[in-house]
């Protein structure tokens, strides 16, 4: 039987008094009976649910293609790398056995496509990415590739496959993580025919090139025709992607899918602040033009500005109160990286370089705190004489889920876990997803929706990511009951 996991907010204190105590175990408690209530699935197989194919072998193939690596002890597998070109023909032989016929496209993209009674109709593609990051866990990307190929598995199991009224094809896309050649959605974007052709000359660390890389694997491709790559708009209906939520929330509030409603855009800045390198004992305090310290009361600027856009931010022709009130739940911004020069410890820095790197779900409301963050850094930095120079290195715009297909998405959802649990259950969570994901890049072709799939902890991008066994059927099921109501 499943069992339903919990997180403590990081608000709550051991330290409250016996008042908040009491009411804190009853919220608990009332949490846990709901959640045991709805969530606990039954020990009992029924053949109506596909557990062999949706669960059993879905985790079984999770785990073989995790197992696929170009790294001892660890997972990674980069774009057209051997372990990504052995997963490929793994996903492949997975797709082959469901019933599709299957190819490998210019950039490396796997395919599979059942065309149904229509085959002119638009097409259904359900997609994710193959690729990882170093040191990966074993469900991001995988787990939404797997999950359309078992649910296609299951219906030609029902004797289905070929009555699905329009194309379903499922793509597992080459590269969505940029980690060989610093460049995201290599194998989507060029899908959706938005992946600029110069790219193709990026070189990643051994100095080989995106267009080497795929000739090394006997895919010959030039500027020329990649657009050849691009789909038609008129010959696709919609796009899908199931992926784990890589957040606590859907374990927080007990459920195992979740409904995306939007993707936020991002902008990642690169910070410079300069000042006058000197001997850290002998440049008396009230004298220093310290880069180091002015970068500390920017990033604390930045902390407080994100957590509290309300205090700086008003409402006015450019920031109404929507916006306000998005950027409150939505906002988020993190420095990663900081690097000094010359980097000593007895010597005042020169310079201090540091990322940024801001999202929010509203592009009008990310303007608005970068406007203002940019203003207020500028103005601490004159204040501690000191320079400051802010450069956009990326901006990817939100991307809003297609409301009628998330709708679709959701009653799938509902229906699946009702079907799990022989229960009515609560509303199928609505959220936004902070990470990107490939239907960024296939928005820019179709509709989109995405169906998040809870993981323990939040965690993601680590060897420690973990999906439950039956939330990995959950995911199969909802993804069969869209395509067996819907298509």
């Amino acid at each position: 039987m499943a069992t339903v996991c919990f997180t403590k907010p990081h608000h709550i204190s051991a330290n409250n008094n016996h008042c908040s105590s009491i009411f804190l175990c009853c919220f608990l408690l009332s949490l846990l009976s709901n959640a045991a209530s709805s969530y606990m699935f039954s020990d009992e197989k029924r053949d109506d649910l596909f557990p062999e194919i949706l669960r059993d072998e879905a985790v079984t193939r999770l785990n073989d293609l995790g197992k696929v690596s170009d790294a001892d002890g660890y997972l990674e597998r980069t774009f057209m790398s051997p372990a990504s070109v052995r997963a490929a023909s793994l996903i492949r032989e997975w797709m082959e056995d469901a019933g599709l016929r299957t190819w490998v496209d210019l950039m490396g993209n796997v395919h599979g496509r059942v065309e149904g009674m229509n085959a002119s109709a638009g097409a259904l593609l359900i997609g994710s990415h193959s690729d990882t990051v170093v040191d990966a866990g074993i469900f991001d990307g995988s787990l939404g590739i797997i999950s359309a190929i078992s649910a296609l598995k299951a219906l030609k199991s029902a004797g289905k496959l070929g009555k699905l009224k329009r194309p379903v094809e499922v793509i597992a896309f080459s590269d969505e993580e940029g980690v060989r050649f610093q460049s995201t959605f290599l194998g989507s974007a060029a899908v959706a025919g938005v992946l600029p052709a110069t790219v193709l000359q990026i070189s990643d660390k051994s100095r080989v090139t995106v267009q080497d890389a795929l000739k090394e694997n006997n895919i010959d491709i030039a500027e020329e025709n990649l657009l050849q790559l691009k789909y038609n708009p008129a010959s696709v209906w919609g796009y899908v992607e199931v992926h784990i939520e890589q957040g606590p929330v859907l374990e927080w509030v007990g459920f195992p899918l979740g409904v995306v409603k939007g993707i936020a855009g991002q902008t990642r800045l690169k910070v410079t602040v300069r000042g006058s390198q000197g001997h850290a004992g002998t440049v008396p305090m009230a004298m220093r033009q310290d880069p180091m310290a002015a970068t500390a009361e920017l990033i604390v600027l930045l902390e407080s500005l994100c957590k509290r856009p309300k205090d700086y931010l008003s409402v006015d022709s450019h920031c109404d109160g929507s916006t306000l009130e998005s950027l409150s739940n939505s906002l988020v911004c993190t420095v990663g990286e900081i690097s000094t020069w010359p980097s000593a410890s007895n010597v005042i820095p020169g310079q201090v370089t540091f990322t940024i790197d801001l999202r929010a779900i509203d592009d009008k409301g990310r303007e608005a705190i970068l406007y203002e963050l940019s203003n207020r850094m500028y103005q601490i930095c004159e204040s501690r004489s000191v320079s400051c120079n802010i450069e956009r290195k990326h901006d990817a715009n939100a991307v809003m889920c297609d409301s009628e297909l998330s709708s679709q998405l959701k009653s799938a959802a509902y229906g699946a876990l009702k079907m799990m649990t022989r229960e009515s259950k609560h509303e199928v969570p609505v959220m936004m997803s902070g990470a990107g994901h490939d239907a960024m890049a296939m928005s820019h072709l179709t509709k989109v929706g995405m169906l998040f799939v809870r993981c323990r902890g939040g965690v993601s991008h680590s060897p420690a990511e973990h999906v439950l066994d039956d939330d990995v059927w959950a995911a199969g099921l909802a993804v069969l009951a869209f395509l067996d109501t819907h298509m």
